[in-house]
Protein backbone atom coordinates (compact mmCIF):
# COMPACT_ATOMS: atom_id res chain seq x y z
CA UNK A 1 0.00 0.00 0.00
CA UNK A 2 2.91 2.25 0.57
CA UNK A 3 4.42 1.39 -2.28
CA UNK A 4 1.54 2.39 -4.66
CA UNK A 5 0.74 5.57 -2.81
CA UNK A 6 4.49 6.64 -3.70
CA UNK A 7 4.14 5.60 -6.70
CA UNK A 8 0.79 7.80 -7.34
CA UNK A 9 2.34 10.82 -5.77
CA UNK A 10 5.68 10.26 -8.09
CA UNK A 11 3.36 10.16 -11.23
CA UNK A 12 1.53 13.30 -10.14
CA UNK A 13 4.51 14.99 -9.22
CA UNK A 14 5.90 14.38 -12.47
CA UNK A 15 2.75 15.91 -14.03
CA UNK A 16 3.03 18.49 -12.03
CA UNK A 17 6.32 19.53 -13.48
CA UNK A 18 5.74 18.75 -16.37
CA UNK A 19 2.73 20.92 -16.50
CA UNK A 20 4.42 23.69 -15.25
CA UNK A 21 6.99 24.17 -17.48
CA UNK A 22 5.34 23.16 -20.99
CA UNK A 23 4.27 26.39 -23.06
CA UNK A 24 1.34 26.36 -25.68
CA UNK A 25 -0.51 28.74 -27.61
CA UNK A 26 -4.43 28.55 -28.18
CA UNK A 27 -5.15 30.48 -31.12
CA UNK A 28 -8.96 31.29 -32.46
CA UNK A 29 -10.62 32.79 -35.17
CA UNK A 30 -13.76 34.66 -34.87
CA UNK A 31 -15.94 35.88 -38.12
CA UNK A 32 -17.99 38.70 -36.86
CA UNK A 33 -19.08 37.41 -33.48
CA UNK A 34 -19.23 33.36 -34.66
CA UNK A 35 -16.26 30.90 -33.69
CA UNK A 36 -15.13 29.52 -36.71
CA UNK A 37 -12.38 27.48 -35.50
CA UNK A 38 -10.00 26.76 -32.50
CA UNK A 39 -6.06 25.15 -32.99
CA UNK A 40 -3.94 24.54 -29.63
CA UNK A 41 -0.04 24.49 -30.74
CA UNK A 42 -0.95 26.47 -34.43
CA UNK A 43 -2.81 28.91 -36.00
CA UNK A 44 -6.60 28.61 -36.52
CA UNK A 45 -8.00 28.19 -39.91
CA UNK A 46 -9.59 31.14 -41.32
CA UNK A 47 -13.10 31.62 -42.96
CA UNK A 48 -11.92 32.98 -46.37
CA UNK A 49 -13.64 36.22 -45.60
CA UNK A 50 -10.71 38.33 -45.45
CA UNK A 51 -9.76 38.02 -48.78
CA UNK A 52 -12.84 40.00 -49.75
CA UNK A 53 -10.82 43.25 -48.22
CA UNK A 54 -10.87 45.55 -51.19
CA UNK A 55 -13.37 46.24 -53.59
CA UNK A 56 -12.68 48.50 -56.94
CA UNK A 57 -15.82 49.88 -59.03
CA UNK A 58 -15.19 52.18 -62.19
CA UNK A 59 -11.35 52.08 -61.45
CA UNK A 60 -12.10 53.28 -57.60
CA UNK A 61 -11.24 51.09 -54.79
CA UNK A 62 -12.67 50.69 -52.05
CA UNK A 63 -11.60 49.29 -48.90
CA UNK A 64 -13.84 47.13 -46.57
CA UNK A 65 -13.46 46.50 -42.89
CA UNK A 66 -12.37 43.43 -42.34
CA UNK A 67 -15.32 41.08 -40.31
CA UNK A 68 -12.71 38.41 -39.46
CA UNK A 69 -10.75 38.64 -36.14
CA UNK A 70 -7.93 36.52 -34.79
CA UNK A 71 -7.26 36.17 -31.02
CA UNK A 72 -3.74 34.30 -30.29
CA UNK A 73 -3.49 33.98 -26.31
CA UNK A 74 0.06 32.54 -24.86
CA UNK A 75 0.74 30.30 -22.04
CA UNK A 76 3.91 30.58 -20.79
CA UNK A 77 5.67 28.07 -19.03
CA UNK A 78 8.75 28.38 -16.26
CA UNK A 79 12.18 28.47 -18.30
CA UNK A 80 14.07 27.23 -15.02
CA UNK A 81 13.73 24.40 -12.35
CA UNK A 82 16.60 25.59 -10.77
CA UNK A 83 16.93 27.83 -7.61
CA UNK A 84 19.80 30.16 -7.98
CA UNK A 85 21.09 30.56 -4.51
CA UNK A 86 23.30 33.50 -5.27
CA UNK A 87 20.64 35.82 -5.04
CA UNK A 88 19.47 34.83 -1.62
CA UNK A 89 21.21 36.65 1.21
CA UNK A 90 23.18 35.60 4.23
CA UNK A 91 20.18 34.73 7.04
CA UNK A 92 18.51 33.13 4.10
CA UNK A 93 21.53 31.06 3.28
CA UNK A 94 22.33 30.02 6.65
CA UNK A 95 18.79 28.83 6.91
CA UNK A 96 19.08 26.30 4.11
CA UNK A 97 21.96 25.27 5.54
CA UNK A 98 20.88 24.76 8.84
CA UNK A 99 17.23 23.14 7.93
CA UNK A 100 19.57 20.71 5.29
CA UNK A 101 21.65 19.49 7.67
CA UNK A 102 19.19 19.00 10.70
CA UNK A 103 16.85 17.63 8.79
CA UNK A 104 19.37 14.93 7.02
CA UNK A 105 20.56 13.87 10.57
CA UNK A 106 17.05 13.65 11.78
CA UNK A 107 16.57 9.87 10.03
CA UNK A 108 19.80 8.75 10.96
CA UNK A 109 19.34 5.45 11.97
CA UNK A 110 21.45 2.92 13.81
CA UNK A 111 23.54 0.32 12.31
CA UNK A 112 21.77 -2.55 13.74
CA UNK A 113 18.82 -3.66 15.39
CA UNK A 114 18.85 -2.55 19.35
CA UNK A 115 16.45 -4.58 21.83
CA UNK A 116 16.76 -2.93 25.50
CA UNK A 117 15.26 -6.20 27.37
CA UNK A 118 17.35 -8.88 25.11
CA UNK A 119 19.29 -10.77 28.24
CA UNK A 120 16.45 -10.26 30.48
CA UNK A 121 14.64 -13.45 31.02
CA UNK A 122 10.33 -12.67 32.04
CA UNK A 123 9.80 -13.30 35.90
CA UNK A 124 8.26 -16.29 36.72
CA UNK A 125 4.74 -16.84 37.08
CA UNK A 126 3.65 -18.63 40.80
CA UNK A 127 0.36 -17.89 40.26
CA UNK A 128 -2.51 -18.16 37.70
CA UNK A 129 -3.74 -14.15 38.52
CA UNK A 130 -6.68 -14.48 36.79
CA UNK A 131 -7.82 -17.84 38.70
CA UNK A 132 -6.87 -15.69 41.34
CA UNK A 133 -9.00 -12.53 40.87
CA UNK A 134 -11.36 -14.93 39.15
CA UNK A 135 -11.58 -12.55 36.31
CA UNK A 136 -12.75 -14.98 33.09
CA UNK A 137 -13.92 -13.78 29.43
CA UNK A 138 -16.91 -14.75 28.39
Amino acid sequence: MKQLFRKISAIIMAFVVLLSTMSFTVSEHYCGHTLVDIALFSKAESCGMELQKTTSIDGNTINKDNCCKDNIKEFKGQNELNTNFSTLNFEQQVFVASFTYSYLNLFEGYDENIVPFKYYSPPLLVTDILVLDQVFLI
